[in-house]
């Protein structure tokens, strides 16, 4: 192997999930982001900014109708973005993505937004369980980490029955992130039955699956889904895998991207997907 490919091994070169000041949770200028992945050497990142539509005030949260959470001015961001990517295009091939807040009764309206713009890659991600965001900790009261998480996936699975304009679905197991005691009631194996019933229907509509290195961030020890969960999909005769770190801010873009490299080879996978125009490249790791 010449000594380029052997630098190039096990690298992932495109980080496919991260956040800007167009986020309600970000207030990182998009240059930044933008200049961050230059940094680590990236040659590609889609920026997918929150459009959680009919996101409702969690506890101790305000907002006004004017201004609701989890929601941006579309053609604003493609008058922003749009030049951004012609500017960074000889350092960094940027594309325009969008992280849709999946719920089963907005299947009509994510339809229109999705197709109304050029989008690269739309991530579906559940954040709201009965109404209810694990970020905010209400989710848990009164009842153990299990009985949420297992909420949490039968939950998803009837969002993957009412959306389906999305690509590749986020952070699997998202509510593992917040929970009282986070991996300590959890596993792959103690909630396979609905594990496996989100996998196998992402399959039956050709959806990937995000590996989002976001959870070694905020200490679970691994990527959202689990390592087992991604082999399972793998199992089961999933295809598509993305990579995103779910960054906020500069720091954290294609965070522990070699450690996800690693995991997606231990379960079975020698490509990862990028997203370009709504189609899926196959890169090898």
């Amino acid at each position: 192997m010449r000594e380029e490919e052997m630098r190039l091994a096990g690298r992932i070169f495109c980080d496919s999930h991260m956040h800007t000041e167009f986020s309600t949770d970000s207030e990182a200028p998009v240059r930044s982001m933008l200049d961050a992945a230059v940094e680590r050497g990236l040659g590609s990142v889609c920026i997918t900014d929150h459009m959680d539509l009919d996101f409702p005030p969690q506890e101790g949260e305000e907002y006004s109708e004017e201004n609701p959470p989890f929601q941006f001015d579309t053609e604003k961001y493609f008058k922003v973005l749009g030049p951004l990517r012609e500017e960074y295009r000889d350092r960094l091939d940027v594309r325009i993505g969008i992280e849709i807040g999946l719920q089963p009764h907005l299947g009509d309206r994510y339809r229109e937004l999705v197709h109304a713009y050029p989008f690269d890659y739309v991530i579906g991600s559940v954040h709201l369980i009965r109404r209810m965001d694990p970020y905010y900790g209400k989710l848990f009261e009164g009842r153990s980490d299990e009985e949420a998480y297992r909420e949490a996936f039968v939950e998803s699975l009837r969002c993957l029955e009412g959306v389906q304009d999305f690509d590749a679905l986020g952070h699997l197991d998202y509510v593992v992130r917040y929970g009282k005691h986070q991996a300590e009631e959890y596993s792959y194996r103690k909630f396979a039955d609905e594990i496996d019933e989100v996998l196998r229907k992402l399959i039956s509509m050709g959806k990937g699956l995000e590996m989002n290195t976001g959870g070694l961030k905020y200490g679970l020890g691994f990527c959202n889904p689990h390592p087992d969960v991604v082999k399972r999909y793998r199992e089961l005769g999933g295809e598509i895998v993305t990579i995103g770190a779910d960054a906020h801010r500069p720091e954290h873009v294609a965070y522990e991207f070699k450690k996800a490299a690693e995991i997606l080879k231990m379960c079975g996978f020698r490509y990862y997907a990028e997203y370009k125009e709504r189609r899926a490249e196959f890169i090898k790791i």
